[in-house]
């Protein structure tokens, strides 16, 4: 039996919430790190202020080990959840996470501070002591503490000979009982006539199965050397057949008693024969053992206080006590005996010091020598009670005379009365007093000696006997009263007879017993104390005693669940040996008070009812659970009527399932209930019920399950005002709340209840669609009163659809396609209006471009872009759980996306040409940001094109769907070429006007002699600039500058191919010195600048540009033949020391 946890109360649990309220607050001084904080955090909402957890705490069926296990269960799945730390293992995490939380629970109590006193109630689940379990059930059944002192005192309770006695007697009545019920055929109504017989061989057995058990525990043993033999009986043997003469009889070397005595010498008196200074000592001794000596004392202060301990087996032995003084003579071999005193002690014999007077040798002088000494001798636990007694028999002590007595118990059914002589171990006569009666008797005429006269009597035996007094009469006579076992009890001679009263009081020679008698009397209880258990209802009595007793084990501090404490087991299941109740009337009455508590809200653990329910069921089904074969009609109508009431509340709390185990709490009740309704629901023992009638009874509870879960969470979420009477928005506001709620339920479900109904999956998601279609009655109006065109309710669904999808069982279910037909119109629409939407912004967009650069383009692609991938992110995050469906929404938004990316690579290209058409061919043009603008939402159009336009692979639409993309892709590559082609022809056109100023000095030209002759007149008189540098000069800058934009090959080759024409048309012709200057002054710059841009070698030096370098080469050297240094150090050879 497991030990109960410490119940909470209301009060307890508002302190807790407390603390883990001062604890979020950052009140209290724990340290912790936001995971831990996120983890208390939700187990205060979700648990602690549950509402279904208060219901629990009141019906006292939970305890502080719930409230530690429900969030150790929370914080194992999010531990597990988190990344792997190096040097941290999850379990230290989750042990730290406990402790934190032990902590929080604790509050700010000292643990190490002293624990009050327990409590009677805080004992009740330990081993209780006999005092203990006599408290416990005086609160039980509300006897007063007087009350029990005088059953107590009157019933001899602490008297176990008296106790096993009445045990006797008690069996004795029962079978008497027995016979007189077969005797009279007044049987219970039984369910076959046949088990009348079968029922008085069940009591009997019963019985003897008793007095078997009480036969086998061992007597207390008087001492090492004490032998006890038992009788030998057969365990069916009838109480009844002891006293028969084929029974085992004693034998006088069957009863062997061990004594212990102990003598103690304290001084001798009268000593005057010895001078004072001699030496004396004492010896003392039990006939037939060993001799001890006391220490050596000076005649004239002899005292000691000196002890010998001895055993004998010798119920009268002889005790030698000798003194003597230390002889002086030389030839003296033994010292000299000054004195002896010889006692014959018994039990009863006077346990204080006395004088006694010494026995001195002939002519001594200490004629008054007397010895001080304390002689005790303590009875052995078997030896009931012993002393003289004048006995006379027809059996044994044929011969009227005064003996030594012992009552002897050999074992608990046998007894002895022996007779002893003294310095005998054995007894002389014995008599086994089975089967006799003893009572009180007149004296006997013709008998002298003895006063009190009492006889045991038995068919053909009669033994008188007489003490000296009445109350060693009365001793007597209730020793052999118990060891008989006699359902008579002697009554004494009246009060009257032997008490004289004086004013109303009595003589202070009355015993206790009588004294008891009379005050039980005044105060009413010798009804109680008279009564003969034998004739009680003890069926009655037990339903009584067991129905307190669960009341006040409900009532007490410990989360019982319905299981009694093991002292209370203890005393109900001896009560019920000890009576005779039988088992299926026990348990039937167990389960009939444990239903009543069960139905009035207070948790009962279902393996309690399982257990009593089954053992009633193999009783009544005749499985014979305690070895009872008799089933009465009452116990087999109680049964079906528990059964019936023990289906409904199983069917009950399988509907409320939520609320009558919350959050997986008892642990494992639910399963443990699931179990007893499968048994409560077989027919017989043997045969199973059927899975399909299983199934049908928990799709049954299920359903009213669902209604009722959501009701409740209608009620808790206040839903119904707001959906009569809210504004729209208000609704689906509402509604997404509620939903959350609902998938909140749903998931609680799974987490604390799945496992008790993992036999019928397919029943639990029924459950869950029949919650989800109460919920789609208000989602339903919540939606139908949204206006035309609200995209509002799509987080509704994404809620919904993330939680359904993810369920194997719910996913594609009934309401999961309801909802998935509801907002396929949506989806649809709103991707329509998305795309016409998006169309739209394109023409505006680009008509009003101003190609200022935003980010990566402009800010018409700039918002194409992001409208279509949000478009894209939004489908993709609905995760549509039907594949065909998202699989067409998919293709559209990539066909859609490619449409749109076609047609903004369109518009930049016109807006490209445009641009050029524009702008000048001078040196002084500049690409524009605008121009790089175009270039860029091209290069991101590409990009983006990777990302919007391409499909997943593996899908059936793909090979189309590749030569789509592959178009789309071809037009932005055909697009960027042309603009750069476009481009470079501007900057061609922009050295082809250069070109054309120098064709200017073309030799034989009138231009040509007019610039020479200007030129050098003025060069006489100032400095004039060489003629052509400054035209070099600033192509070279304009091509520098707008290489930072563009670095392209093409520029390059078109380039030295303009050169090369000019210088091909002028084949005939001579340069002219401002020519040759210019041209090798752009030539060998460009060839730098494009070299440094990353140009290759192979690009650089194509055929063109060796025509060319050839060809300013020869003209170079031609004018240093004929004009010296006219070029003023410009040459076609490489040179560091060259203008940059």
């Amino acid at each position: 039996m497991s030990r109960r946890q410490q119940k909470l109360n209301r009060q307890q649990l508002l302190t807790i919430k407390e603390r883990f309220q001062a604890f979020l607050s950052g009140e209290t001084q724990i340290v912790a790190d936001e995971a831990f904080c996120n983890a208390i955090r939700s187990y205060f909402e979700v648990f602690l202020k549950s509402d279904r957890v208060a219901r629990l705490v009141q019906s006292g069926g939970c305890s502080a080990n719930d409230f530690r296990e429900v969030f150790k269960k929370n914080i194992e799945k999010r531990v597990r959840s988190l990344p792997e730390i190096d040097g941290l293992s999850k379990e230290t995490v989750l042990s730290s996470w406990i402790a934190k939380f032990d902590a929080i629970y604790r509050g700010e109590e000292d643990l190490r501070k002293q624990l009050p006193r327990m409590h009677l109630n805080a004992v009740s689940e330990l081993i209780l002591s006999k005092e203990q379990l006599y408290e416990m059930f005086q609160h039980i059944l509300g006897v007063k503490k007087f009350e029990h002192q005088l059953l107590y005192n009157a019933c001899q309770l602490d008297n176990a000979d008296e106790q096993a006695a009445q045990i006797r007697r008690e069996l004795d009545g029962r079978l008497q009982l027995a016979d007189q019920m077969a005797k009279e055929r007044k049987y219970p109504k039984f369910v076959a006539k046949e088990m009348e017989i079968l029922y008085i061989e069940e009591l009997k057995s019963s019985v003897n199965l008793l007095m078997a058990n009480l036969e086998s525990l061992p007597v207390s043993k008087g001492g090492s050397e004490f032998k006890l033999q038992k009788l030998k009986r057969s365990q069916n043997s009838s109480f009844l057949d002891i006293g028969d003469e084929n029974d085992t009889q004693l034998s006088k070397s069957d009863v062997v008693l061990s004594f212990t005595l102990e003598i103690v010498i304290i001084e001798v008196q009268g000593l005057r024969s010895v001078a004072p200074n001699r030496i004396v000592y004492c010896t003392m001794e039990v006939e037939g053992g060993e001799k001890l000596q006391t220490d050596q004392a000076e005649a004239s202060r002899p005292q000691w206080g000196t002890q010998g301990d001895f055993t004998t087996t010798h119920p009268l032995p002889v005790v030698k006590v000798k003194l003597f003084t230390e002889s002086t003579g030389v030839l003296a071999l033994e010292d000299k005996e000054l004195g002896k005193v010889v006692l014959y002690p018994t039990p009863n014999s006077p346990k204080s010091p006395e004088l006694h007077k010494m026995i001195v040798p002939k002519n001594s002088q200490d004629s008054e020598l007397r010895i001080k000494l304390a002689v005790r001798m303590d009875k052995p636990p078997n030896t009931k009670h012993c002393g003289y007694l004048y006995a006379l028999g027809q059996k044994v002590w044929k011969r009227w005379k005064r003996r030594y007595f012992v009552l002897v118990q050999v074992s608990q059914y046998t007894f002895a009365m022996c007779s002893y002589r003294e310095k005998k171990s054995e007894p002389q006569e014995l008599m086994q007093l089975e089967g006799y009666t003893v009572d009180y008797t007149d004296p006997q005429p013709g008998l002298t000696g003895g006063r009190a006269f009492f006889n045991a009597v038995k068919e053909g035996d009669t033994v008188v006997f007489a003490s000296d007094d009445d109350q060693d009469r009365n001793i007597w006579v209730q020793a052999m009263c118990r060891a008989t076992g006699q359902s008579y009890k002697p009554v004494a001679p009246t009060l009257a007879q032997k008490h004289n009263f004086k004013g109303g009081n009595l003589h202070t020679d009355m015993p206790m017993s009588q004294l008891n008698s009379e005050r039980t009397q005044k105060l009413g209880m010798d009804e109680f104390i008279a009564a003969d258990p034998c004739k009680c209802m003890h069926t009655a009595l037990f339903q009584v005693l067991q129905k307190q007793t669960l009341q006040h084990r409900m009532n007490d501090s410990f989360s019982c669940l319905g299981w009694f404490s093991p002292g209370q087991v203890f005393v109900l299941d001896e009560y019920c040996a000890r009576y005779g109740v039988r088992g299926c009337h026990r348990h039937l009455c167990y389960l009939k008070e444990l239903t009543e508590y069960a139905e009035n809200s207070a948790v009962i653990d279902p393996t309690l009812l399982h257990y009593s329910f089954a053992f009633c069921a193999s009783h009544v089904h005749g499985n014979r659970p305690d070895g009872i074969g008799t089933v009465t009609t009452e116990e087999k109508e109680q049964f079906e009527d528990i059964k019936s009431r023990l289906l409904s509340l199983l069917e009950n709390q399988i509907v409320h399932f939520r609320y009558c185990f919350p959050f997986g709490r008892p642990e494992g009740a639910l399963k443990a209930t699931l179990s007893l309704l499968e048994r409560v629901l077989m027919k017989d023992i043997s045969t199973p019920v059927l899975p399909d009638d299983m199934k049908k009874v928990i799709r049954k509870c299920l359903e009213k399950a669902a209604l009722i879960n959501y009701s409740r969470l209608t009620e808790y979420a206040k839903i119904e005002d707001t959906m009569n009477q809210a504004a729209p928005a208000k609704k689906l506001e509402d509604v997404m709340r509620l939903g959350e709620l609902c998938i909140e339920v749903l998931q609680q479900n799974e987490e604390h209840h799945s496992e008790a109904f993992a036999w019928w999956p397919e029943i639990m998601a029924e459950h869950a669609e029949i919650f989800w279609s109460l919920y789609a009655v208000d989602m339903d109006a919540s939606l139908e009163a949204q206006p035309q065109d609200s995209w509002d309710s799509f987080p509704l669904f994404q809620l919904l659809n993330n939680y359904l999808r993810n369920d194997t069982l719910l996913c594609n279910g009934k309401f999961h396609k309801h909802l998935q037909d509801y907002f396929i119109p949506l989806v649809i629409r709103y991707i329509d209006l998305m795309e016409s939407s998006i169309a739209q912004s394109i023409h505006r967009g680009f008509e009003q471009e101003t190609w200022q650069p935003v980010n990566n383009g402009s800010t018409t692609s700039e918002d194409l872009f992001w409208k279509l991938d949000a478009l894209q992110m939004f489908v993709c995050d609905l995760h549509w759980p039907e594949p065909e469906f998202a699989q067409h929404l998919e293709q559209r938004l990539k066909l859609m996306a490619s449409d749109m990316v076609e047609a903004s690579v369109k518009r930049t290209r016109i807006a490209f040409d445009a641009k050029m058409q524009k702008a000048n061919k001078s040196t002084d043009y500049r690409i524009s940001p605008s121009v790089c603008t175009m270039f860029n939402v091209l290069m991101d159009a590409k990009k983006q094109c990777t990302k919007l336009c391409v499909l997943d692979a593996g899908q059936e639409f793909g090979k189309q769907w590749q030569q789509y993309h592959s178009k789309t892709d071809d037009l932005i590559e055909e697009a960027f070429k042309e603009m750069i082609s476009l481009l470079v022809s501007k900057f061609v056109a922009v050295l082809e006007g250069v070109l054309a100023k120098l064709s200017r000095y073309d030799e034989g030209t009138l231009f040509s002699s007019i610039l020479s002759f200007t030129v050098k007149a003025a060069a006489k008189y100032v400095d004039v600039p060489n003629p052509g540098m400054d035209l070099a000069d600033t192509y070279i800058t304009f091509v520098r500058q707008n290489q930072d934009i563009l670095r392209d090959k093409q520029w390059y080759t078109s380039s030295m191919k303009a050169i090369c024409v000019w210088l091909t048309d002028r084949l005939d012709l001579q340069l002219h010195m401002y020519q040759l200057k210019t041209l090798i002054r752009i030539v060998k710059k460009s060839y730098r600048d494009f070299r440094l841009q990353s140009v290759l070698e192979g690009t650089l030096n194509n055929k063109t540009y060796e025509t060319v370098y050839n060809r300013l080469t020869v003209e170079e050297a031609t004018v240093s033949v004929t004009n010296g240094s006219d070029l003023q150090g410009i040459s076609m050879r490489d040179s560091d020391e060259e203008e940059g």
